[in-house]
């Protein structure tokens, strides 16, 4: 009989995928929806009317580069993103700081390797002097090859995109701290947060009329079938949405209709699922503005100010380190 294989041998991938489905309540990373594949799903759902989030900051990217260029002062700095995906929208604040005359580099980061590609052949077509480097990595990893800022220009950071809100109130408010852990004081953080609104419309945007996030999320399977030869059967499985107005919180299930064993010949093991049981795949937290003012003490920043789009359905708020 083989051994299984431990968590310390394997990659990432793999390593989340065994953590994740040994849980009491199986569970997988929303962040491993993001292959090439995944990729062209999201877009997909971009383009979707239900989903107003992408439209709704592209607005407020359009309106708001002004007032930050303002905020971070004159100098050089150093632009960098978190969860970079294809850098559609941070092309409205590149385009708008070079305008100005601002002085500064721009440093992606993103998991996808597919999503970096086409953010640099974005950034070679339109602006090839630019200084430019990408970081294929997590978060924290490519912010520790950045290392800590330095006294001679300053950063800011970005987090497009709501993602902020693909982790629990108090995981957000954790992960914040470790960030500003890398900023020394008048580096500032640009986040984007999902406004608490019409019940109706956020369910809408997370489980559109199309299929399409069906379709991202059960991609995952997929994905794992094909890169860690998995034998998910796909048309036994369900996306399910769920939008709690009370917590704020939108959870994304996969939902098997009958019993199904799992194996997953890379790290060695087989999964039970019994017909409906769930696994967990992605909360989307939604939050009040006050919420988010919040946020920002309890993580050692100082709260700037928000920055809303015209319906005033998404923020991207400013934080500053203070001393």
């Amino acid at each position: 009989m083989t051994s299984p294989v431990t968590s310390s041998t394997l990659g990432a991938f793999a390593r989340d995928v065994l953590q994740g489905l040994s849980a009491d309540t199986p569970e997988l990373n929303s962040k491993w929806f993001y292959d090439a594949r995944g990729n062209a799903l999201f877009k997909q759902i971009m383009q979707m009317p239900e989903y107003y989030l992408t439209e709704a900051e592209a607005d407020i990217y359009r309106n708001c580069a002004a007032e930050l260029l303002q905020a971070i002062g004159k100098g050089t700095f150093d632009l960098i993103e978190l969860g970079a995906g294809d850098g559609s929208k941070t092309q409205l604040l590149i385009e708008r700081f070079l305008a100005d005359g601002a002085t500064f580099s721009y440093r992606p980061i993103d998991l996808s390797a597919t999503a970096l590609a086409e953010v640099r052949e974005l950034i070679e077509l339109r602006w090839p002097t630019l200084d430019f480097e990408p970081l294929e990595a997590d978060y924290f990893e490519a912010l520790d090859r950045l290392g800590k800022s330095n006294a001679g220009r300053r950063r800011l950071l970005l987090f497009p995109g709501a993602n902020i809100g693909n982790f629990t109130p108090g995981d957000a408010v954790a992960l914040l701290g470790r960030i500003r852990s890398f900023l020394k004081p008048g580096d500032m953080l640009l986040t984007g947060f999902d406004l608490k609104k019409d019940p109706a419309r956020i369910l809408a945007a997370y489980n559109d009329a199309a299929g399409h996030t069906a379709n991202f999320n059960l991609n995952i399977l997929r994905r794992i079938n094909r890169e860690l030869g998995g034998n998910f059967d796909l048309s036994c499985w369900r996306h399910w949405e769920t939008y709690s107005p009370d917590t704020g919180a939108a959870r994304s299930f996969l939902v098997p209709t009958e019993d199904q064993k799992v194996t997953i010949n890379t790290i060695n093991r087989s999964f039970n699922f019994r017909a409906w049981q769930a696994i967990r795949v992605e909360v989307s937290q939604k939050y009040s503005l006050r919420e988010i003012e919040g946020m920002a003490d309890a993580a050692g920043f100082n709260f700037v100010r928000h920055f809303q789009d015209r319906d005033g359905l998404f923020t991207d708020s400013l934080y500053r380190v203070g001393g």
